[in-house]
């Protein structure tokens, strides 16, 4: 049975994305900041096949201590999906917002990240198999926000969509170092959707976002690496301009 590790998953888009991989026959690993938290979505799914670890993105501590925990569980890791994520909240005029409120969602949107990959690194590297799914944004295509046509131009701010960009940047690097090893590596834009994240303004489904992120979880060997997929921008290929 393959198995998939998912931070932010005990609401919104990574619990649905833990149910969907479920449906797939993955063992499910349940990332939750809070464990209760992630105790309740657990029950929710009502599968044998999932658990909840616990783990702050933002803190180096506790994703050492996460993986521990797993590293106790399995021998080998097929899927990690680097879905947590924090907006810093909105407005955010880049002449205004306070540093700390950047360097905050820094922390948890790139290098949390990071430091969950790294730390990951060696159970999905004894994968036959090893995918990984950075959660972006269409906020961080550099293109498009140069694009007084793109119906989110005017969308712009100086601390989440810029978070995005540089994981995707971060995205582009890992893929290119990991380019002849089987791993599958790529940046996922789940869509604007309706979510807590944005007081449910989006216009898109969780199902609908989940899909997305998992179709990029299960891909096989001839499968992309190194992209970055956004049906908001281009609903026929996936594809986003960086």
């Amino acid at each position: 049975m393959k198995t998939a590790f998912i931070t932010g998953a005990n609401k919104s888009i990574g619990f649905e994305v833990a149910k969907q991989l479920l449906d797939l026959g993955y063992y499910v690993y349940l990332g939750s900041r809070d464990l209760e938290k992630g105790k309740e979505a657990i029950a929710q799914l009502k599968s044998d096949n999932v658990e909840v670890i616990q783990i702050d993105v933002s803190d180096s501590t506790s994703i050492a201590t996460a993986r521990k925990v797993l590293g106790g569980k399995i021998n080998s890791l097929d899927v990690l999906i680097n879905n947590a994520g924090i907006s810093g909240g909105f407005p955010q005029a880049p002449t205004l917002l306070n540093i700390e409120t950047i360097r905050k969602v820094f922390d948890t949107n790139f290098f949390g990240t990071i430091n969950v990959t790294q730390a990951f690194l060696d159970l999905l590297k004894k994968s036959e198999a090893p995918r990984i799914v950075n959660v972006t944004s269409g906020l961080a295509s550099l293109t498009l926000h140069n694009d007084p046509s793109w119906k989110y131009y005017n969308v712009k701010g100086g601390a989440y969509g810029p978070s995005k960009t540089s994981l995707n940047a971060y995205t582009i690097a890992l893929a290119f170092e990991l380019r002849d090893t089987p791993f599958k590596v790529n940046a996922v834009d789940p869509g604007f959707t309706a979510t807590d994240f944005n007081q449910h303004r989006g216009t898109g489904t969780v199902p609908e976002a989940a899909a997305r992120i998992v179709k990029y979880a299960i891909v096989d060997e001839s499968g992309p690496t190194g992209q970055f997929f956004s049906d908001d921008n281009n609903p026929e290929t996936g594809v986003s301009p960086w």
